[in-house]
């Protein structure tokens, strides 16, 4: 047994988009921070091991140049020369073990203050998650941290747990990408995990591109100064550096391209169509450079490609993406895609029983709109029933809860996959202890 209330487990889930980590137990997560990284390679410049008070703990690579690694929206927020900003995770899966680290140790010894020694440690991991990423995360746990205990739940499953299920079909949609995965009696039914590489960030750029279009560029908040001349009166100074990365120039937009989607996009009621939605009454926008924008259609065509992906096509300079597009399935197409491929037994309880969950998800109308596109498309015997928590922050955390929950059962103890357990059997003993 290594529960009980005087040491309370962590727990952490790593998405393509952000971070979140926090106490089991508690209702929301303590620390939620980019799960981007932003790197400059350095040249023999300084001593490697010099600690940055800012992102937390820099490494170097096995290579000879070393780079120095940035965490954390401050560090991010913070414009510097040459610094690229890399994904973490791409279609789920870890591009750069060392950048994994560094998240870990920002979000462990920078957000949480904790010594990953005394806590075991819960892991949300994405349905698919193969057997080498598993054993790797497992070995870095004990390895590196050292942590008395550790358990790799699998994302679908923590989002049925929030909700109080044991069965669901989970549809994911967060920054990377939309997952949508059948859970029974608490296990992923791995055969009818469908996923699409659109998710967050996509509607994110494609917003950007639809703006650019229309001649609305948005600028970084690096990229000016306001100056007041007079009181209450600011005029705004382009500022020029040279130095910045394109990676990290996206990197600065998506940020208010995302709130502007967070704030008046939203799904709509029926499938986009230029003509119907060609005289929308526009909502305004105020960038943070002080001009206002005027959105008209885009706030519906933007979110109706998680339905119908071959918009993308109609939108200017998404042209790279037609393929995406072209290979991705509208939402509601995928949701009855999976249920098909279970077992005929739980098909109807899988209908009922539709959770959304991801940033992604708490768009305004998506949830209504799935559920008519699904009552339209669905055998008649099936009551479709999509569920989402009405609390937008719910939504987005429903997996890292999830896991809070799980941590802090007291029949969950015995579960823990152990560090004399690891010592003994070796990192692939994880495939047996977490299923």
């Amino acid at each position: 047994m290594y529960g009980g209330d005087e040491v309370s487990a962590i727990v952490i889930d790593l998405g393509s988009h952000t971070c979140k980590a926090g106490y089991a137990g508690e209702d929301a997560p303590k620390a939620v921070f980019p799960s981007v990284v932003g790197s400059i390679d350095q040249m023999e410049v300084d001593d490697p091991g010099t600690p940055d008070k800012n992102s937390g703990s820099v490494q170097e690579t096995k290579s000879k140049e070393k780079r120095k690694l940035y965490v954390g929206s401050q560090a991010l927020g913070y414009r510097r020369d040459n610094m690229e900003v890399l994904p973490t995770i791409k279609d789920g899966v870890v591009t750069d073990w060392d950048m994994v680290e560094s998240i870990w140790d920002h979000a462990l010894r920078d957000c949480l203050l904790v010594d990953p020694k005394e806590h075991p440690m819960l892991l949300a991991e994405p349905s698919f998650n193969s057997q080498q990423q598993r054993e790797k995360a497992a070995e870095l746990m004990f390895e590196k941290y050292n942590v008395p205990a550790l358990f790799l739940a699998k994302n679908a499953v923590l989002t049925s747990f929030a909700s109080g299920r044991a069965t669901s079909l989970v549809v994911d949609s967060g920054g990377g990408s939309t997952t949508i995965a059948p859970v029974h009696d608490g296990y992923v039914l791995q055969k009818a995990v469908a996923s699409s590489p659109i998710g967050g960030e996509f509607l994110t750029d494609c917003l950007i591109k639809s703006l650019e279009s229309k001649g609305l560029n948005i600028k970084p908040r690096y990229a000016f100064k306001r100056k007041e001349i007079r009181p209450g009166e600011f005029q705004t100074v382009d500022i020029d550096f040279p130095q910045t990365t394109e990676s990290y120039r996206l990197y600065s937009q998506r940020i208010i391209a995302s709130d502007i989607k967070e704030c008046v996009c939203r799904a709509p009621d029926t499938p986009y169509d230029e003509t119907s939605y060609s005289n929308i009454p526009m909502t305004p926008y105020e960038l943070p450079d002080g001009q206002t924008i005027e959105i008209g259609a885009d706030r519906f065509k933007t979110p109706d490609v998680l339905f119908n992906p071959s918009l993308v096509q109609t939108i200017p300079g998404m042209e790279s993406y037609a393929d995406i597009a072209a290979s991705a399935r509208g939402l509601p197409q995928m949701v009855i895609e999976s249920i098909n491929k279970c077992d005929v037994d739980i098909r109807r309880e899988l209908y009922s029983s539709i959770l959304l969950s991801g940033g992604t998800a708490s768009m305004q109308q998506l949830k209504e709109r799935l559920e008519k596109d699904l009552l339209e498309e669905s055998p008649q015997a099936a009551r479709v029933k999509v569920l989402a928590s009405g609390n937008a922050t719910e939504r987005r955390f429903s997996v890292w809860i999830g896991g809070s929950i799980l941590a802090s059962l007291g029949s969950f103890q015995q579960m823990w996959f152990s560090k004399t357990e690891y010592e003994e059997h070796g990192a692939g003993y994880v495939q047996r202890k977490c299923p």
